[in-house]
């Protein structure tokens, strides 16, 4: 097979991930605009596979004469791309593995992307329709145990894992295979849920080859080695179909690593106040913080540890709520932020019913 070419270059980009939580569903921003620098040679004219996707994250190139900063540039692009202007933003990761960009295999330059977190409330889109609010789940269904152990893991997930561990060449790999499924997504149904490992679940699926991403750019890897009649498993692409709604280059992998990131802050800073209303019901509180960790609390508890942190206070009005009992209105406590270092609500976890 004649060999890969070599990167002509690198270049830097700007990725985001912006995410909001409306009734109860925590929501990302997807956008399409740019689709048209995706397509590689091989797939211009030729059929894409059934694994391929059209969604991505709001991205764009870093521009060192307009842009001030990264974080600018950041903002930058996804008012332009989106009508969104940001408040809560940090930078979350720098992607640049090799072939990141199918692009790269064909002479074109590496693409390293810095990637940003950011949080709002859902509002309405600039533009026609080039972009949109997505279901975060939709992309990642694994991480949802609100209602449970999500069928998807015990019909399809761990019995795929356990094949692809089994199926390792030598004992050592599979002993790194197994403790790899079994810390991601355990061994059976008494299992614990972290929800913390968001990205250690993704990890897992891509080298095992059971996302659709895998097996796209496995097969890219192989037309730009010249083997262009090269197609994927059948059982697997049938299996990759089952796992969420697929992400232009490595965007699910950065989704990944925003909800983990997004997760784990959420144990010692008090960010979940920037998708919520200035007022807000307890309950409603409880419901965005159970939709990010993609599982549930206690009530009694969760307002205990609310009340420990003194994060939130009463305003004195109240809302009516169906023809129930009308809740209480509180307000995020800004005071707080100064008077401790921590105030996380932990990260609580979810148990498989056997």
């Amino acid at each position: 097979m004649p060999p890969v070419p070599a990167p002509a270059a690198a270049t830097l980009s700007l990725t985001a991930v912006i995410a909001a939580v409306t009734d109860e569903v925590p929501r990302v921003l997807v956008a399409r605009r740019m689709q048209h620098a995706l397509a590689t040679p091989a797939q211009q004219g030729a059929p894409i596979l059934a694994a391929d996707s059209r969604d991505s994250l709001p991205f764009g190139p870093f521009d060192p004469v307009s842009h001030n900063t990264l974080d600018h540039g950041c903002r930058q692009w996804v008012e332009t791309q989106t009508g969104l202007s940001l408040r809560y933003v940090e930078q979350l990761f720098t992607f640049g593995g090799r072939n990141r960009d199918p692009r790269e295999l064909y002479g074109g330059p590496r693409v390293v992307t810095v990637a940003y977190l950011a949080l709002t409330q859902e509002d309405r889109l600039a533009g026609s329709g080039e972009a949109s609010w997505r279901d975060w789940y939709g992309f990642l269904p694994w991480e949802d145990w609100r209602t449970g152990t999500p069928a998807i893991i015990d019909q399809v997930i761990r019995p795929h894992l356990a094949d692809w561990a089994a199926s390792a060449p030598a004992p050592e790999e599979r002993r790194r295979r197994t403790e790899r499924m079994e810390t991601s997504f355990g061994s059976g149904p008494a299992s614990v849920f972290d929800p913390v490992r968001a990205l250690d679940r993704y990890e897992v699926l891509y080298e095992a080859g059971l996302v659709p991403e895998a097996l796209r750019d496995q097969a890219e890897l192989a037309r730009a080695a010249g083997d262009a009649g090269a197609l994927p498993d059948p059982v697997r692409l049938a299996v990759a179909a089952r796992l969420g709604s697929p992400m232009a280059l490595d965007n699910r992998r950065i989704l990944a690593s925003a909800l983990a990131r997004l997760r784990g802050k959420l144990a010692y800073r008090p960010v979940v106040f920037d998708l919520l209303p200035p007022t807000f019901t307890l309950l409603h509180l409880q419901r965005v913080v159970e939709a990010l960790f993609g599982t549930t609390l206690h009530k009694q508890n969760f307002r205990r540890t609310i009340a420990s942190l003194d994060v939130v206070e009463a305003t004195g009005r109240l809302e009516a709520v169906g023809r129930g009992r009308p809740a209480e209105l509180y307000s995020f406590r800004r005071e707080a932020l100064l008077e401790r270092r921590t105030l996380g609500i932990g990260v609580p976890t979810a148990r498989s019913c056997e």
